[in-house]
């Protein structure tokens, strides 16, 4: 029994650095509406700044996107077949953030079919292989006469996570944390993030920057096992989201 209880001990020694050796980095593709996409979005600062050496990824955020024009209109087809393209080398994850267009009366989509379509995105990429994430849409930073921004993503907010939780499907909560962290800072240091001056919902290069890092603390904070070792750290940025500082 004491050589057998030996061997086993020996396999598992054994077996754990080969296990950690054969390891896949990671392949991002996020897939959004502008709050994600180049020149607007969070999506092109989290690519640059919080994903380690090794791991890469695809902005596929696009301007105007809803969770049926970025079907129709073929960016979702990119994103499957990037799936099939680097799931061999690489664990791929596909972030899905919608809302900001899909509220709008003039979008065509109704409650029921924003809600069906993040489903029906998340099981796609889960049949291509890899592995979908659902974010919450980021906030607003529409500062009310109260001095807190308005809450007009709440819906959005809610039906993303009932499909994440109903469903298995991993998600992150941008929408609470972003609005708690613009709350914090107060509209005057919350415009420096602004692309243009009257822009409150888009990014500058630096608000990209500094939202991503909220993406990336979010999901190592929720899922530290999946990305803590593929996930470049940024101490002092993190330090001043958290304690709710301009950055």
């Amino acid at each position: 029994m004491r050589v057998l209880a030996s061997s086993l001990l020996l396999s598992t020694a054994l077996a754990s650095p080969l296990l950690e050796r054969a390891a896949k980095p990671i392949y991002w593709l996020l897939a959004g509406d502008s709050t994600t996409a180049p020149n607007g979005g969070w999506g092109d600062g989290f690519l640059s700044t919080t994903v380690a050496s090794g791991s890469s990824g695809h902005n596929y955020g696009h301007s105007g996107a809803t969770t049926a024009s970025f079907r129709t209109g073929g960016d979702w087809a990119k994103v499957i077949k990037d799936i099939g393209t680097y799931k061999s080398s690489y664990d791929v994850y596909t972030t899905i953030q919608f809302g900001h267009n899909d509220q709008k009366e003039t979008s065509g989509v109704t409650l029921d079919q924003y809600k069906a379509n993040l489903l029906k995105f998340a099981q796609e990429v889960t049949s291509a292989g890899g592995q979908p994430i659902l974010v919450t849409p980021l906030t607003r930073r529409n500062f009310q006469s109260d001095g807190k921004v308005a809450e007009n993503l709440a819906t959005q907010r809610n039906i993303t996570i009932q499909v994440a939780t109903s469903n298995n499907i991993k998600y992150i909560d941008l929408n609470i944390a972003s609005e708690t962290y613009v709350n914090a800072i107060g509209k005057t240091a919350a415009s420096k993030y602004n692309l243009a001056s009257d822009d409150w919902t888009h990014l500058n290069t630096w608000g990209g920057v500094v939202f991503a890092r909220i993406v990336s603390d979010l999901l190592v904070e929720k899922y530290p096992s999946n990305f803590q070792a593929y996930t470049k750290a940024n101490a002092t940025l993190s330090a001043l989201i958290k304690a709710g500082k301009p950055a």
